[in-house]
């Protein structure tokens, strides 16, 4: 049976409750929300609010994104999609980089050089 009830706005899933009050995070949403190994909890109303707590790596790239989508010719609210699409793509970047660092320091994966970083175009 598919647990994944979608309306217009919304999409819902029914996970279980262990015997420790534990859920389990959808994949999907894990990936799409850019969860790492905390979240926040927040109880709203008659409801559990679970969201990824937001460092401020995105911030730091937000106004780099913004000349970017701007110089590709997005403006009002498609900027505004496109922004929010970019900077949930920044976290799982830096993950896998430090991942790829974390091999590299292993001995497990070839690092790059400084002459690959910043080897010339024209080549």
């Amino acid at each position: 049976m598919n647990n994944y009830i979608r309306n217009n706005q919304h999409e819902r899933k029914i996970i279980s409750v262990s015997k420790k009050r534990q859920i389990t995070i959808p994949k999907k949403y894990f990936i799409i929300l850019g969860f790492s190994n905390e979240v926040e909890c927040i109880l709203q109303e008659n409801s559990i609010v679970i969201r990824p707590i937001r460092e401020n790596v995105s911030d730091e790239f937000g106004e780099f994104i913004l000349s970017e989508l701007i110089e590709q010719g997005y403006s009002g609210q498609e900027l505004i999609t496109k922004f929010k699409e970019t900077r949930r793509k920044i976290r799982p970047a830096v993950e896998d980089l430090l991942s790829e660092a974390e091999e590299v320091a292993k001995g497990k994966k070839k690092g790059s050089t400084l002459e690959d970083v910043f080897k010339q175009e024209d080549r």
